[in-house]
């Protein structure tokens, strides 16, 4: 079973933005999820996007170094989640001389690829109870 992990951190999009896309691709496989946010609307699909392929190149080479096949089809996405991160807080002038915070928030986003396991055939023979 190959597993790869890849993160971006500190992207400039808030993390409620990028979780409504990355729920569209949890489960999916991984070139069905790259086809997904190629045509998504939404501005954190793009970055999501380099991720999963990057998550996939990753992939690749840990097949090599392990020496495991691998073929992209098999690939799925097992987990990807968002993150808080820090938030850049900058001040507006407003009214009467009061000053207003806007708060310009990031995220730090994990996509987790993997190969389903094949199936052991110890794990498909019912275990025998010991009689006395």
């Amino acid at each position: 079973m190959v597993e790869s992990i890849a993160r971006v951190r500190h992207i400039r999009v808030t993390p409620q933005k990028a979780r409504r896309v990355v729920a569209l691709i949890k489960g999916k496989q991984a070139a069905e999820a790259l086809a997904i946010l190629k045509f998504a609307p939404q501005g954190a699909s793009e970055p999501i996007y380099k991720l999963v392929a990057s998550a996939m190149a990753n992939a690749r080479v840990t097949a090599d170094k392990t020496n495991e096949y691998l073929d992209d089809q098999d690939l799925f996405v097992a987990n990807a989640y968002v993150d808080e991160g820090a938030t850049l807080k900058r001040f507006r002038p407003r009214a009467q001389g009061r000053a207003f915070q806007i708060k310009k928030r990031t995220s730090h986003i994990t996509v987790v690829l993997s190969t389903p396991e094949a199936p052991t055939a110890e794990a498909g023979t019912p275990t025998k109870k010991a009689s006395k």
